[in-house]
């Protein structure tokens, strides 16, 4: 199947990667892709509210990457049907905690 394909502003083609996955394991909480999200496809929980493994966490934080230890909120995908396939979120984490695929055409 051909995928869904846009036309810029200029009239280039191109297609659009539709957001398929959040890795809340890595995920920081810190609000990044929620701000800069154009729809309603975000969510910030409480990490405690989630069932993950303490085990799957990431703790590989620097002292030089501008972001609090406090770990204890996360993103969360609301409403992931909302996602235009801008990718805006994914350019902006730092944690590279989300996964974007193209679609295809429905029929």
């Amino acid at each position: 199947m051909n995928p869904i394909t846009g036309v810029t502003r200029g009239g280039a083609e191109w297609i659009p990667a539709f957001i398929t996955d959040l890795n809340q394991a890595t995920c920081i909480g810190c609000g990044r892709c929620f701000k800069v999200c154009p729809r309603d496809v975000f969510e910030i929980v409480d990490r405690e509210d989630l069932d993950l493994d303490e085990d799957d966490y990431d703790d590989d934080y620097s002292d030089d990457d501008d972001f609090s230890d406090d770990t204890s909120m996360v993103m969360s995908l609301q409403d992931p049907m909302d996602c235009i396939g801008c990718e805006a979120c994914s350019r902006v984490c730092p944690k590279k905690c989300l996964s974007h695929e193209p679609q295809p055409v429905a029929a």
